[in-house]
């Protein structure tokens, strides 16, 4: 019986410890005045994403491969690799960089060709230079226009909420070798 007041004890004393918050606060609210938001914009604008995977200098490599009883699946399922893509201008390789897209990407359907995309465009050059934006979605690749969110941003795009458009400019089915234009939609301070 006393083993039994002791759990009941430790259990009631964990739970209250749980719910109640310690002294001191680790929280507060605040009022959007010390942060100086004021009106938000939107801004437009366009870039290409290039996703290199041939070559001696890839821009995307594997990281996680499907397990080898997985290969009746055509989508790929269960492939993830991770990212450093340059965004350009135009979508000639030689054209202006902008920045990167760091993040990753995963293959997540069995029926179809679609991404499951985690990447953050960090911009390196232009008036938003420093900036970064994190997109975060499903993307079916085979879709001529797929939209994703855009879920924050750090610098001149802090507290940042939006959508991309994704419409693939060149794929190449050898190399796997792919240029996407992003069109970004973004509302910030």
């Amino acid at each position: 019986m006393a083993n039994l007041l002791s759990l009941f004890t430790l259990s009631l004393l964990t739970t209250m410890s749980l719910t109640i918050p310690a002294a001191g606060h680790f929280w507060k609210s605040v009022k959007n005045k010390p942060f100086k938001l004021g009106t938000p914009k939107l801004s437009r604008f366009q870039f290409y994403w290039h996703d290199i995977q041939s070559g001696s200098n890839p821009t995307t490599i594997n990281i996680i491969k499907p397990p080898p009883r997985n290969t009746s699946s055509t989508t790929g399922f269960g492939i993830v690799n991770m990212i450093d893509d340059p965004l350009t201008d135009r979508p000639d390789n030689g054209s202006r960089m902008l920045g990167r897209a760091q993040g990753f990407y995963g293959l997540v359907s069995q029926e179809e060709y679609v991404l499951l995309m985690s990447m953050t465009f960090v911009f390196t050059t232009g008036r938003y230079s420093g900036s970064t934006l994190t997109v975060l979605g499903r993307n079916p690749v085979f879709q001529k226009v797929r939209e994703m969110p855009v879920i924050g941003g750090t610098g001149l795009f802090r507290f940042a909420r939006g959508y991309v458009h994704a419409t693939t400019h060149t794929f190449n089915m050898q190399t796997r070798d792919a240029i996407v234009r992003y069109n970004v939609y973004v509302l910030h301070y």
